[in-house]
């Protein structure tokens, strides 16, 4: 049993959330214009994802970890959201690339592409820092973007890849 059975996957969280910010969101560009309405929701949007780390953090019996982490990354795939070729997986870093993201899709679909990376992309740096601060996210494209992939790469801070 894994530890996330039963849990509602990250990307149906997604539309659900997406289906209550897009009148939101359209309600604010119409009063505020485009830019403070990205601003209200990036803001909005980051404080829960570190929060939603910290919740997920607390959930670890001995702690945050990155083993930890990478077990978490069930609910982002779950309902075959994302298509992900792992490249480095060790106990100090975690390296992928994201090569289909339904995340970026469906907010596409919804009308939402222009605010799609303030949805999903933003968070997961946020995320990260929420769940175990000494851990840290690079990527340098998303396929929410335009790239032809995603780039993630984790590594705890301060430690070299195990032999």
């Amino acid at each position: 049993m894994s530890a996330v059975d039963g849990e509602l996957g990250i990307l149906a969280r997604r539309r659900i959330e997406a289906e209550i910010i897009k009148p939101i969101y359209e309600i604010l560009v119409r009063d505020y214009g485009k830019q403070s309405a990205q601003a209200v929701i990036g803001e909005a949007v980051s404080q829960a994802a570190v929060k939603a780390g910290e919740y997920f953090a607390a959930r670890e019996p001995e702690g945050p970890s990155l083993e930890g982490f990478v077990a978490l990354q069930e609910l982002w795939e779950k309902d075959d959201a994302l298509k992900v070729e792992i490249i480095a997986s060790d106990a100090t870093h975690y390296d992928y690339d994201v090569h289909r993201c339904r995340y970026a899709e469906m907010y596409h679909e919804m009308g939402l592409g222009e605010i799609g990376h303030l949805l999903s992309c933003n968070r997961d740096e946020l995320f990260i820092v929420g769940y175990d601060p000494k851990v840290q996210l690079t990527r340098t494209q998303t396929l929410m973007q335009g790239a032809s992939h995603c780039n993630f790469r984790y590594k705890v801070e301060g430690q070299e890849p195990q032999s």
